[in-house]
């Protein structure tokens, strides 16, 4: 559990009325953009407010009539999610940071040199990065940001990133949950079969496979079927 005087308040409106919760701002970020989090870990305190700073407390009725529950987790999740994180300057800037060093580590892992076909060091990418001016959105996943980050320094280097072709079907019990995770990695194209289950085709960097897959198995508890169609370079 994150100390109160570490943490920020992430907010949610709705109805009128107001909802904020204390929050680690990292794991806060983490969540908005998908990845699992412990409740525990995120949360200073196990309170709903209507005013952060003034400790005063949502009560039941409002809490049931807004997220039909009282369940904290699940509160929490949808205030991340759906609300805002009230980072300081230099939270931002840390999380900027933070973000920054896993595209230049992801493009490091997975792009190449199509003219040597060897790999581009970190510090090549973190000079063409500095070279475009590359400014991180902290509100985007670094997976949203890796393919507008190829197209700039392509025109500085020579770069390019060993693509798939993946085809899964989720069955119908997780579709629903399982359809904001394929967006997240880029769905080309996708369809609701007849008996609630959903098929969806993406391409995705060689080096997002593990992820997608591990993200799918963990949702689905390992229902997931999956296909790869071809390699795109």
């Amino acid at each position: 559990m994150v100390r109160t005087e570490d943490a920020v308040i992430a907010r949610f409106e709705h109805s009128g009325e107001k909802f904020e919760i204390l929050v680690d701002p990292d794991l806060a970020m983490d969540l908005k953009h998908g990845k699992e989090v412990s409740t525990d870990d995120l949360l200073a305190s196990e309170m709903v407010f209507k005013d952060a700073h003034k400790g005063e407390e949502k009560n039941a009725e409002s809490l049931k009539k807004v997220f039909g529950t009282t369940d904290i987790a699940k509160i929490a999740k949808r205030i991340v999610s759906e609300g805002e994180v009230q980072l300081t300057t230099q939270q931002r800037h840390g999380i900027a940071e933070k973000k920054r060093k896993e595209i230049v580590a992801f493009i490091s892992r997975n792009a190449f040199n199509p003219q040597t076909n060897t790999p581009h060091p970190a510090q090549r990418i973190e000079n063409a990065l500095d070279q475009i001016k590359f400014s991180v959105d902290i509100n985007k996943s670094v997976k949203e940001q890796i393919t507008e980050v190829l197209k700039e320094i392509k025109k500085l280097i020579p770069i390019s990133m060993e693509n798939f072709r993946v085809a899964v079907k989720i069955p119908a019990q997780y579709a629903g949950k399982a359809s904001p995770v394929l967006h997240k990695y880029g769905v080309q194209k996708e369809e609701w079969q007849n008996d609630g289950s959903l098929v969806a085709m993406l391409e995705i960097p060689a080096g997002a496979k593990q992820d997608l897959f591990n993200e799918l198995n963990h949702l689905t508890h390992g229902e997931v079927e999956s296909k790869i169609l071809e390699n795109k370079g």
